[in-house]
């Protein structure tokens, strides 16, 4: 069993039974440490303060479990507002909202595409684009192997 799901099978239960949804647990290696992180998420967002809360609830559970054997730093996030979707579960969170998409190879002579999210299956999406390269209006279906990058578009206004 990999790291992280033993991490996540170990503290899920607690993350949840403080109100929160854990949304993914990464283990990799920054700047020479290892660092173990937390992406957790709530309706209402997650505070500073949320993050302080599950970090101390967690941290005798991965004591005690032990499932990382090397020295490493635990850090608990939210999955922050601009987080590229990646499961199913970000596209369900994000239908009717607005999306920036990049494509590895260009459609219509265009790579970034902004549109509202319609649909998605296991295989694909579909937006309704709202101007940023293609016809404003038109729907455009999109295999998820051919995007680059899909994250929330964020308005600067």
């Amino acid at each position: 069993m990999k790291i992280t799901e033993a991490v996540d099978r170990a503290v899920r239960a607690t993350v949840e039974v403080l109100g929160f949804e854990l949304d993914e647990v990464e283990y990799q290696k920054e700047h020479g440490n290892w660092v173990l992180t937390l992406y957790i998420d709530a309706p209402d967002g997650v505070s500073l303060d949320d993050c302080e809360r599950v970090s101390r609830a967690v941290d005798p559970i991965l004591d005690e479990a032990d499932p990382i054997p090397d020295a490493y730093y635990l850090s608990v996030s939210s999955i922050g507002i601009d987080r590229p979707l990646r499961k199913d579960k970000d596209f369900a969170r994000n239908v009717g909202n607005k999306l920036d998409v990049k494509l590895y190879a260009p459609v219509n002579k265009k790579k970034e595409f902004v549109g509202t999210l319609v649909s998605f299956d296991a295989d694909s999406f579909t937006i309704a684009l709202l101007g940023k390269g293609g016809a404003a209006g038109s729907e455009m279906r999109i295999a998820r192997k051919d995007a680059a990058l899909v994250r929330p578009h964020i308005d600067f206004e």
